[in-house]
């Protein structure tokens, strides 16, 4: 985050919501600011309707009166006089400018941002094992860089133009590349976007890392994980348990399927029986790249 915003003294504040609601006496919290809110208003949002439909619970219902207060704090606090976010968040912000309005007779904005929505009208930055995240420690540049790489084709034009400083005239060219030429324009994206999150010198290893994971099927810098020798019964461990353990697949059920349904490669060869183990020797030094499906790998090693 820091390398964004600047929360050298007098800059930036980072703020933690808890400091005002931990003491929140309920009741006065419902008699100081509950009668400022309409039911009938706040069900006409958009971000209520939606919930309706499906089943609305309290603490849903509660949100958005929260979130308004809390810009109601950062005001008082910090005269905090706009908040941005998803333009999802539009009528919970619009309750915190009212609420500032109604309590302290003061002008407060919101601004919003278009959601990154994928082709097929999903938020993008979800995964199966969730978020894709700046930090580092989080989600590495090498998983930032594939996710980038692997976008839909019918997305990857459209993030080029939202997520990056590359001239509008170069994009133009690629949005009439078609087949093979799209890799190369996804690989541009996932380049420039973890060059701007991460530096050159992380971007350009992660290209390189990831061609040659391509290339050969084996690549020293990736997600790793490190084994240990209790791992070992007998100097082997069996491709289901390494699979498992790399956290390729969250349960041993899982790998099993993974291996007979025939998704699965280790060191560049395809395993077809879960019966498959590898020797001690085998994981050590750069270890082994283990690969599920088309886009998910992994390097084991024991140290």
């Amino acid at each position: 985050m820091s390398r964004f915003i600047d929360f050298s003294e007098g800059k930036a504040i980072m703020a933690n919501n808890a400091d005002w609601l931990r003491e929140l006496n309920y009741l006065e919290f419902l008699r100081d600011v509950g009668p400022h809110f309409s039911v009938n208003r706040m069900l006409t949002a958009e971000c209520y309707k939606n919930r309706m439909e499906k089943g609305l619970t309290f603490l849903e219902f509660n949100y958005m009166i929260m979130q308004a207060y809390d810009f109601l704090e950062l005001y008082k606090r910090y005269d905090c006089n706009m908040q941005a976010g998803g333009d999802d968040q539009w009528s919970n912000m619009l309750a915190g400018t009212e609420l500032i309005r109604r309590k302290l007779s003061r002008d407060a904005h919101a601004l919003t941002i278009t959601l990154l929505l994928n082709s097929e009208g999903n938020k993008m930055g979800k995964t199966a094992k969730g978020a894709v995240w700046l930090d580092a420690n989080k989600t590495n540049p090498f998983e930032f860089y594939q996710y980038w790489r692997n976008v839909a084709d019918s997305d990857v034009i459209k993030c080029l133009k939202l997520l990056t400083f590359l001239p509008l005239d170069t994009i133009s060219e690629m949005e009439q590349w078609q087949g093979e030429q799209l890799n190369k324009a996804k690989e541009t994206l996932a380049f420039e976007l973890t060059s701007l999150i991460h530096g050159n010198e992380l971007a350009e290893l992660s290209r390189d890392t990831a061609r040659e994971l391509f290339k050969s099927g084996g690549a020293a810098d990736m997600p790793s994980t490190e084994l240990a020798d209790a791992d070992f019964t007998n100097g082997e461990i069996d491709i289901v348990s390494l699979l498992h353990k790399s956290g390729l697949c969250p349960s041993k059920s899982e790998a099993r399927r993974a291996v007979e349904q025939g998704g699965v490669d280790a060191g560049g060869e395809k395993v077809t029986l879960i019966t498959k183990t590898f020797k001690a020797e085998e994981c050590m030094g750069d270890g082994i790249v283990l690969r599920r499906g088309k886009k998910s790998y992994r390097r084991v090693f024991l140290a």
